[in-house]
């Protein structure tokens, strides 16, 4: 069995779930999914569990599961010859671990896996689950529409908390109005007749200052809750422009334009000490 532990928002439970599913597969055993940690929350930014909106192979670990694998210890035996059984694998530094892949016993993961390295062998399952259960509204269905008729293009502008949470703030910082000249300027020099969907988090900011010579399209139809319907949207444009954002990252990996031309910001936090060398796909464009 392996558990992973579920952290933050939907981008991020996306890479846990992925990891998990990747090892769950290669080791042909039972995948569960730990989201206590959203029983207890603090901060401004609360979260809840968000991937049951997709057909997900979605079952819940139990309290005594997840103690057993993260509490227990290698016995003597195991000491004396040397085995070493890993039950409890947490995340040492945000660049790609090959180690987690090589487990091959139960295990309980903690951390946010942001590369698809861990999981780009398992791509077309993961591409098969990561749909909607649901239909969509009438609404989102519209700006559907208008996606597929055109060369279009999902621009994504990540503030909110970004914004709101000094902690989050410090850490992340926003992509910059400069990023997203440049990256309009990329796409207009590769693509005929772009037409630019955008979304965000604060609409009314990016109608006031996000300003191209290009058809633009500011999608309005969902709100914060209902941010899985955006990211389909986003998936079903043909060309991406990424905010440093792990929602826009799925959006635009989980696109179905073999064609498609992803533009990702190069620097993506504030703090330059984290290597995102194995975050970024090297086929995708940093500006």
């Amino acid at each position: 069995m392996i558990i992973i532990k579920l952290i933050g928002g939907l981008g991020n439970q996306m890479f846990q779930y992925s990891l998990g599913r990747c090892l769950s597969e290669k080791l042909n055993c039972d995948l569960k999914l730990d989201i206590n940690s959203y029983s207890n929350q603090c901060g401004l930014t609360p979260r809840n569990y968000e991937l049951g909106v997709f057909k997900i192979k979605e079952c819940f670990a139990d309290v005594e599961e997840i103690n057993h694998l993260k509490n227990k210890k290698r016995s003597f035996f195991q000491k004396l010859f040397g085995i070493k059984k890993i039950y409890y694998f947490s995340e040492n530094s945000f660049s790609f671990d090959n180690e987690v892949l090589n487990l091959t016993e139960n295990a309980y993961l903690e951390g946010y896996w942001q590369s698809e390295k861990y999981f780009k062998r398992i791509e077309k399952i993961l591409k098969t689950e990561f749909v909607l259960k649901n239909e969509m509204p009438k609404s989102n269905k519209e700006f559907l529409e208008q996606i597929k008729c055109t060369n279009s293009v999902s621009l994504h502008v990540r503030r909110g908390d970004y914004i709101s949470d000094p902690i989050i703030n410090e850490v992340h910082g926003v992509c910059g109005l400069g990023y997203y000249r440049k990256a309009v300027n990329y796409i207009a020099e590769k693509v005929d007749n772009p037409h630019f969907f955008v979304f965000s988090d604060d609409k009314e900011w990016v109608k006031n200052n996000l300003l191209t010579k290009f058809p633009t399209i500011f999608v309005n139809c969902n709100h914060n809750d209902s941010g899985h319907l955006d990211m389909m949207l986003i998936s079903n444009c043909k060309h991406h422009i990424c905010a440093n954002s792990s929602f826009s990252w799925w959006g635009a990996w989980l696109g179905k334009n073999d064609n498609k031309i992803v533009i990702a910001p190069q620097k993506w936090f504030n703090n330059c000490n984290r290597e995102t060398k194995d975050l970024i796909p090297n086929s995708w464009i940093k500006l």
